[in-house]
Order: structure tokens, then sequence, then C-alpha cells
């Protein structure tokens, strides 16, 4: 029995949830989330409240129980509160700007990294720290990971793109014989 599976996800007014056989679409303002469930769960609609169950006992519809209530309940919450995540560039000589919907990244490399940000990601560069946001919870997170795939932090000085919350394990340099 899913725990997760069972709790139902409660939504505000402002955010309007409707079923069109398989896919669920949550909207509120301009933005607008599908999720389609491709048959595998059954869920209803009633009032201000969203709930799924399995379509039978085997393992798999277990397991998509759970998936799309996560699911849904991201979307939801990214709706109305919405997600970030913040990356932090150390190195000499290290720079983001951001252009419009472009990302431009001086990395060390001998060129400029230019990086196109999808529609639902907003971009600020401060300083040496990159704030991306956006109500799509995976997109933000395949956006955070690819830009911090340019140059990943390396463990000896600590040079590169991280997550803020990250911590890098150091190594010891080289040693001298005495």
């Amino acid at each position: 029995m899913s725990r997760i599976g069972k709790l139902p996800v409660e939504f505000v007014a402002d955010v309007t949830v409707s079923a069109n056989g398989n896919v669920i679409t949550f909207a509120k303002g301009k933005n607008s989330v599908d999720l389609d469930t491709k048959g595998n769960v059954t869920f209803t609609i009633e009032g201000n409240v969203l709930t799924f169950a399995t379509l039978s006992d085997s393992r798999a519809h277990r397991a998509f129980w759970g998936t799309y209530r996560a699911l849904s309940a991201n979307i939801v919450t990214g709706l109305v509160t919405g997600y970030s995540k913040q990356l932090e560039i150390n190195g000499v000589g290290y720079r983001a700007a951001v252009n419009g919907k472009v990302l431009n990244l001086q990395l060390g490399f001998s060129h400029d990294i230019n990086y196109a940000l999808p529609e639902s990601i907003e971009a600020s560069v401060e300083k040496n720290v990159i704030t991306l946001k956006s109500h799509d919870k995976q997109t933000l997170g395949q956006v955070a990971a690819e830009i911090r795939s340019f140059r990943p932090p390396e463990p000896y000085k600590g040079k590169g793109v991280k997550y803020m919350e990250e911590h890098i394990v150091r190594k010891a340099g080289k040693t001298s014989k005495k």
C-alpha cells in the first residue's frame, strides 16, 4: 500500500484542474501543465481535491499510483509557489550573464558558452550566483544539471559550477619529500 499514493492532492481555488481522458491539465494564469497518466492509474477530481487509485494490485500499478500522485503534487506546488535553484561559479575569470533567454557563461574555455534557456525558465545573475526559477520542477532540475555539467567543480581548489547547497569534498594536493 502506497503511503504517498493514498494522500489526496489539494489545490487552491485559483488553480484549475481538468481531465480529458487520461490527461490531467493544471492551469493557473498563463501557465498550463499537462500530466499524461497513460491509463496506468485512475483519478477523481472532487472540488479542490485530486485523488488517485490503482488499476490493480500489481507491483507496477502500485508504483505508478505513488509516482503520478507525487508528480501532480509537484505541478500544483510549482504553479502556486514556484521552484528555484541557485548555482555558484567559483574560479578566476569565471563569469555569467543573462541576455534575454540566453545564458552566457565564461568558464575558462577558449570560447564563451551560450546556453539557450527553455521558455519556462527565468534566470538572473548576481555576482557569481546564477538563480534559476520555474514552475516546472523537472525542467528546472535538468537545466541546472546541464549548466553544472559545463564545468563541474574539481576537488583540489573547488573551481567550477556547483549547486549552492552542495559541499565539495576537497583532496590534498601534492606533497614534497622531506
